[in-house]
Order: C-alpha cells, then structure tokens, then sequence
C-alpha cells in the first residue's frame, strides 16, 4: 500500500470475470486477514451488478464462514434467486483457495412511496464537528491505511459521559483482536437499568463518493463492520486475558436515501452474551435525526 490514500471507491471495484462472476481484492483487517466489512461490501457489489438499476438495496444477511486472506483474489459467485415485479434476490458465496469463505443474501426492492411510517428516535448527542477522530495510532501501519479513509468520531452524550474506554482492545470486525489498528469501542453510555452495554460513534467515508445509491450503500454495509461486534464485549474488556472477537453473521437492512460520505450516527446496544457469543444491534441516524438503516451482528467471544 503507497503512502497516499485510495479513492475509498477502490476498495469495493471488482473486475468481471464472466456472467454473475466477478473477482476483488480485500486490505487486512488484521494482519493477513481480510477485513471482513470489505468483503460483504464487495459482495453486495456483485449482487448488485446483477440488478436493474432502478431497484434498490433494503436487506442483506451474510455468514463470516472462513477468515480470508489478504495475499489471494476472492472470487464472487452470484445466483439469480428470483426477479419478481416488486423484488429482486440475489444469493453470493465468496470462494477463495477453493473454500467458500462467506455467504450472503441480498434482496433488492422497486422504490415504492407507503403511508405507514415511523421510527425510533436518534440519540441525544453531540454532533461531530468539534470531536476528536480516531486513528492516528495506525498512521504508519501501511497494512491498515485504507482505515484512514474512514473518519470516527466518539460523541458525548447530553444526558451523560461518553467517549472511547481506556485500555480497550482494538478488533478487527471480522478476526483477532490482536495486531489489529486501534478500531476501539466507546466507553458505555448510560443505560436506564435495562443492563445493556451502548456505544455511539458518528462515521462517514472521508471522501466525496459517486452519487450511485449502489456504493453508498455498499460503503455503509463496510462502515457498519467497524464497531458493531465491539459493542458485546464492553462489560469485559478490562478482564484479564486475550480476548479475540470473530463475526460470526451480519445483517442490515436500509430504510431511507443516505449518504456514506455525510455524518451518520451509529448508535449500538448489546442485548445478550452468552455461550462464547455476543449480539450486538445498532441504528445509523443521519444529522436530521432520520434512522436510514439498522445492523444486526453477533460475534464469537473466545478469552484464551
């Protein structure tokens, strides 16, 4: 990796190999493994290369099976489940060394305007402008300098402290935590006594993006890998031992336009840990307080 940054667009460009398949290239997440957000990011790219164009991303579920490598291609195989008059699915295995490492299914929607709408209110916070961003630790780690397209920012919330927590052990989203760049959780919000560890971060890519709905929403699904699976080890991260954090599944769904490159906020909770396992859910707001999308995630939680 030069030492200038990519077009954060880079990242999730594929080349066509034949119909429905197509090939790309993944930047560690931890050392020698692929980052995990990156690769359902670029798979929800090849799905979407198989989709008429007026139809639009509003639900993805995938299943980390393998971790990937940084040093090989991942090739995308992509399956034309149905094309109906309102939805489109589409299901994707990425193959790499002959082993399917992750399996997603993408559905894809003809917009369409409803009466029915509501949603839940977005945190009261500060905004970002003001707020120090995350990794200068990782500045001179070439293998994760891609991260640096990315701004992170930790807000404090208005009803209480928040910030990101002393001592705690980066992660990779997909992997190990160790040898990973500082990708650290926020120190845990408050709750209102339902026992739920809560983080919020504002994110967005730190380049203005092509207006393709497409990318935008493929830049959130890698965003969306950064923190999330953090969220379910907030209680522990002070424990002794190594705590290594491995994706196990990942799902969101997309409820309104947005933008990657705007300010979002992802507000995160973890409603359960158990089994050597964390759930860990969160809601993205854009600045006018509208939820665009939601993310479900659960992580294996191994302390050796």
């Amino acid at each position: 990796m030069t030492g200038h940054k990519p077009d954060f667009a880079d990242l999730l460009t594929l080349d066509s190999v034949d119909r429905d398949i197509f090939r790309g290239l993944c930047h560690a997440g931890a050392p020698m493994r692929a980052f995990g957000g990156q690769v359902a990011a670029q798979a929800q790219v090849a799905a979407g290369r198989t989709v008429d164009p007026d139809r639009r991303v509003h639900s993805l579920h995938g299943y980390f099976l393998r971790p990937g490598r940084t040093d090989s291609p991942i090739v995308y195989l992509v399956e034309r489940i149905r094309d109906g008059r309102s939805f489109t699915t589409r299901r994707v295995s990425a193959v790499q060394n002959g082993e399917t490492i992750f399996s997603m299914s993408a559905s894809f929607q003809l917009p369409r305007d409803a009466e029915e709408t509501h949603q839940l209110r977005a945190p009261d916070v500060t905004g970002p402008e003001n707020l120090p961003r995350w990794w200068e630790p990782i500045d001179e780690a070439p293998e994760f300098r891609p991260f640096l397209l990315i701004d992170i920012r930790s807000p404090r919330s208005l009803g209480g402290r928040t910030g990101r927590a002393e001592g705690s052990r980066a992660t990779d989203g997909t992997g190990r935590a160790t040898g990973s760049p500082e990708v650290e959780p926020a120190a845990p919000e408050p709750t209102s006594g339902d026992g739920m560890p809560r983080q919020s971060v504002w994110v967005r890519v730190d380049q203005t993006l092509p207006d393709d709905p497409l990318l935008h929403v493929c830049a959130l699904t890698y965003l969306s890998d950064l923190t999330l699976s953090s969220t379910a080890y907030l209680p522990y991260a002070g424990l002794p031992g190594r705590l290594d954090i491995v994706s196990l599944d990942h799902a969101m769904w997309f409820h309104r336009p947005f933008r990657a490159d705007d300010w979002l906020l992802f507000a995160q909770d973890s409603p359960s840990a158990g089994g050597g396992r964390g759930l860990s859910r969160g809601v993205f707001f854009n600045q006018d307080g509208q939820a665009v999308a939601s993310a479900i995630q659960e992580a294996g939680l191994f302390r050796r």
